[in-house]
Order: C-alpha cells, then sequence, then structure tokens
C-alpha cells in the first residue's frame, strides 16, 4: 500500500453555509426588523404628538359661547325652567352658573412628558340647581340620554342610582374633544351639569403670558333656551 497522502475533497459550492454564520445572520435580521419597528412607532408617536397640538384659533369669549350652547340645549332638554344667576354662593349647595378655563397639554412623545401648550386652553360651564325632585330628575335624564345619542353623542356612562344614591351620565365626541356630564344626588336634590369645548390657542396670547387664557371670563344669566 501507498504512504501517499489522499488530498482532502475540495468544498463543494452548494455546501450549506455554517450553522454558526446563519444563525448571526439570522439575527442581524430580527434586529434589523426591530429596529425599523421602532423607528416606525418613534415616527408615528411623534406625529401624533404634533397633530394634538393642532389647534385652531379661536377667542376665548367664542369658546365660552360654544360651552353655554351646550348646556343650554341639555338645560332645556331636561325641563328646567329656572333662571340661574351668575356665580356660585356655596358650592355643592346653592345653585352655580360659572365658566372655567384650564391649559391644554400635548400629551408627549412617547407618553413620558406631558407639558402645557403656550397660548392654548380648554373652556368649560357648570351649572347646578338646588330643589331638584325625582320627578323632574329621573323622567329628564332619560330624556336627555335619548336625546344626545340622537345628537351623536357617545354615552360613556350611564347609571340610575339606587333610593338615595346619584344618577349619572356622562357623554362625549370628537373623540373626546368635547364632553358633558350631568348628576343628580337624590338625597339632597341637587343637579349638576357641565360642558367642556376643544382647545384653542388664544389669538391674543403673547411670551409671558401667565395663567390658561379665558380665566376672566363670566356668564350671562343661564336658563332654558328662548322658543322660536
Amino acid at each position: 500500500m501507498s504512504d501517499e497522502t489522499v488530498p482532502s475533497p475540495a468544498p463543494s459550492h452548494d455546501a450549506p453555509a455554517p450553522v454558526a454564520s446563519s444563525r448571526a445572520l439570522g439575527a442581524l435580521g430580527c434586529g434589523g426588523a426591530a429596529l425599523v419597528g421602532m423607528f416606525l412607532l418613534v415616527c408615528m408617536l411623534a406625529w401624533g404628538a404634533s397633530a394634538s397640538t393642532d389647534f385652531p384659533r379661536v377667542a376665548p369669549e367664542e369658546m365660552a359661547d360654544r360651552a353655554l350652547q351646550r348646556s343650554q340645549e341639555a338645560y332645556t332638554v331636561l325641563g328646567f325652567t329656572r333662571t340661574i344667576r351668575p356665580g356660585v354662593e356655596k358650592l355643592g349647595v346653592s345653585t352655580e352658573n360659572t365658566l372655567g378655563s384650564d391649559f391644554c397639554y400635548d400629551g408627549g412623545l412617547l407618553g413620558l412628558k406631558d407639558e402645557t401648550i403656550d397660548g392654548a386652553y380648554s373652556m368649560g360651564h357648570r351649572w347646578a340647581l338646588d330643589h331638584v325632585p325625582a320627578s323632574q330628575a329621573v323622567p329628564g335624564l332619560r330624556r336627555l340620554q335619548r336625546f344626545l345619542v340622537d345628537e351623536g353623542w357617545k354615552v360613556t356612562s350611564y347609571s340610575e342610582g339606587a333610593p338615595g344614591g346619584s344618577w349619572d351620565l356622562f357623554v362625549q365626541r370628537d373623540d373626546g374633544d368635547e364632553r358633558m356630564s350631568f348628576t343628580w344626588y337624590s338625597d339632597r336634590e341637587y343637579f349638576t351639569g357641565g360642558a367642556s369645548v376643544p382647545c384653542a390657542y388664544d389669538p391674543q396670547w403673547k411670551n409671558g403670558d401667565v395663567g390658561p387664557a379665558g380665566d376672566d371670563q363670566r356668564p350671562p344669566a343661564f336658563g332654558p333656551a328662548p322658543k322660536s
């Protein structure tokens, strides 16, 4: 037998790649896909944060009127006829008719930071009646719930309280930009309502202004809408 060494066969071009290399490439592919996914998520969140600050430029007086109109419409449907003078003497006890404003927030990128938006404000109107018996409150709330659904509002909560408990109706529309709430406290025959309207930029806002725009608004006497 010859002592000549037999050469090893040349590697085939069709041979599969080493297992370690395949796994490395696969890991790289998954990592790349994850990075792309993360990039898209960040872009979407950034776009959402930008869109959330795209408010119209509207004077606080106009937004206050809009909130008052929402309240007045609901007040009329409820069947109340009393006129409520501006202000409140004893919160939670007396009648109330007040306007208020608040800051608007940008939501923050990735939900990590939530800051006020310069010049932006939200306006709301709140009202209350004392001495409202069940004979007025119960049919009124049921009628209002049906009316608001027909008008395109989404009922987020509606509860008919047990004897001695409260009755509640909460609605919203335009993705929650507009909201209304109503509560009747049966134990003390006290009825509250409120309406908030979307955020807006105050055209008169200047750098250095403090407090939300519209916090100086005062409502007129409030009551049912006049009959046409």
